[in-house]
């Protein structure tokens, strides 16, 4: 009989766990014969043309250019939000942000996160004998019971939100720069600059802040060393396991680099790099029982604008060109569609290219009923299982999809965009912010925008309203988008709490300026 005990403290706990008694994550019972692993791998802010394997001259993604040459390429593909809090909620709970609560972003001080009665993916693999790690970002919550710890991981290693949200003593290269944080007396924070000088960065292991700032210029570094340590005693336990990475690339760059003449590239080949070291654990320790899907989070956000060496396919909206607009927050493509690929040798079929319309949101479908667990009861899913189209037996997954306001014009969480097989609405388009600042006039179409995208992804020129297509089209349209309405108004949706309170900040020590704190003591594997 395989025995594996986690345990977790409100003072702090060494990896994988030891002595404390207020949360016990106790597994029992054989483990099942090859139940499969898996691994999901979120980054953040990464253009669709990113991925050297969707845009041929992009040449910094060695490591997933090689897995999509061994696995599956997904070409249209999509975040379930435009923006990080809403599209990370989706992932984990396989529900848009009208069922589940999380209609924009958590702040530091955020009482509040992911509602506490929705189900995470983590929690139902947990209750099925998983081993389940979280790595990196989160976004969905620190204060109290909204923690990853309580949202089904056993154990957790990163940054609870952006890391920009924070200062550091060694700033990365965000535009406009911020100020390190502070020694001395306490600044006060610049009312016209997105800056967080009050509270610096900290890096968390489980509920313990291990240190305040955290030292980004060696995070991705020991991203991999924690994500490879939680596969490899996951193994050693003889339970499968998921591992969930929320990677801070491409965010904007985790440190200074200024040998690198295009630094942008440089955060690519380094979060490649990241990606390649965790797929390499995975396939040293369980290869042909590790399912590795990766995807991006949302489209890139103002910092491309800068960055961004060179203009990429579909111009303005799948990779942000210099001085141009950001497509983060917005329904345009640029937005939601997003590079993802699935890596699962001897399972997935090699070098295939799947134009099946899929989602962030279909990955909580698709894991649970690969782990041969049940989806939570009483609530309806936006995502479905695509196995089918996994394994090479099908080109179909959703025949609609649907993209809320995540920042832009509009109530937070709307759904102002429908796509419909080759088709996409819209119903509001404008409101965000442009890379100088500035922000753009919101514009309510009735009737809708409606595009092909078959013949026009870059979404430049709409229908006429008048032809016989558009007539044809919109009905269909204004069907979809009532039915999914009706459908939440009777399903058990969530309401988070937005709240905030400067006592909800992450403060390891009130007494420093910017909470200055750092851990000496080392982890401790069992």
């Amino acid at each position: 009989m395989a025995w594996l005990f986690l345990k977790v403290s409100l003072v702090g706990v060494s990896f994988l766990g030891c002595l404390y008694p207020l949360v016990d994550f106790c597994f029992r019972g054989e483990a099942r014969a090859q139940r499969p692993n898996f691994v999901i791998i979120l980054a953040d802010d990464m253009g669709w043309g990113d991925l050297g394997a969707n845009w041929a001259e992009a040449k910094d993604t060695a490591n997933l250019d090689q897995m999509a040459a061994e696995g599956m390429r997904f070409v249209d593909f999509h975040a379930a939000a435009s923006t990080c809090s809403p599209s990370r909620a989706a992932l984990l709970t396989g529900r848009l942000g009208l069922r589940n609560g999380v209609t924009h972003n958590f702040a530091v001080t955020s009482v509040g996160g992911l509602p506490l009665n929705e189900t995470t993916v983590a929690e139902v693999l947990q209750q099925a004998g998983y081993v389940t790690g979280m790595i990196g970002k989160w976004h969905l919550g620190h204060h109290s019971s909204y923690h990853p710890n309580f949202r089904g991981f056993d154990y957790y290693f990163g940054i609870p939100y952006s890391h920009d949200m924070g200062c550091t003593d060694s700033p990365g290269l965000d535009l406009p720069p911020c100020p390190a944080c502070p020694r001395g007396e306490r600044p006060s924070r610049s009312p016209d600059r997105d800056c967080y000088t009050d509270v610096a960065l900290p890096l968390y292991e489980n509920l313990r802040i291990l240190e305040q700032p955290v030292d980004l210029g060696g995070l991705a570094r020991r991203y991999a060393e924690k994500a490879t340590q939680i596969i490899q005693h996951a193994s050693a336990s003889g339970r499968p396991f998921l591992l969930y990475v929320g990677l801070a690339h491409m965010h904007v760059p985790l440190a200074r680099s200024p040998r690198a003449a295009d630094p942008y590239a440089a955060g690519l080949r380094e979060m490649d790099r990241l990606v390649g070291r965790i797929r390499d654990a995975a396939d040293r320790t369980a290869k042909g029982n590790t399912l590795l899907w990766f995807a991006g989070d949302n489209g890139p956000w103002a910092q491309k604008c800068e960055l961004a060496g060179s203009v990429g396919p579909f111009t303005g909206l799948w990779q942000v060109p210099r001085g141009g607009s950001p497509a983060k927050q917005t329904t345009w493509e640029g937005g939601h569609r997003v590079p993802a690929v699935a890596y699962w040798p001897g399972r997935v079929p090699g070098n295939v290219t799947s134009a099946a319309l899929l989602s962030v949101l279909d990955i909580f479908p698709t894991v649970v009923a690969l782990a041969g667990a049940r989806l939570p009861p009483g609530r309806h899913f936006d995502g479905l299982d695509a196995s089918d189209v996994l394994f090479g037996g099908s080109q179909t997954g959703h025949r609609a999809l649907f993209h809320p306001n995540s920042g832009a014009a509009g109530e937070h969480g709307a759904l102002q965009a429908v796509r419909l097989e080759r088709y996409k609405a819209f119903y509001v388009t404008g409101g965000a912010r442009a890379c100088d600042g500035s922000m753009g006039p919101a514009r309510y179409h009735e009737p809708p925008l409606i595009f092909n995208l078959e013949e026009d992804v870059a979404e430049a020129m709409p229908l006429d309203p008048g032809s016989a297509e558009y007539q044809s089209v919109l009905p269909r349209v204004s069907e979809v988008l009532a039915g999914v309405l009706h459908d939440i108004a009777g399903d058990n949706v969530s309401r988070a709490d937005y709240t905030q309170d400067p006592a909800a900040a992450p403060c390891c020590d009130p007494h420093q300026p910017a909470c200055r704190c750092h851990s000496d003591s080392q982890t401790v594997l069992p």
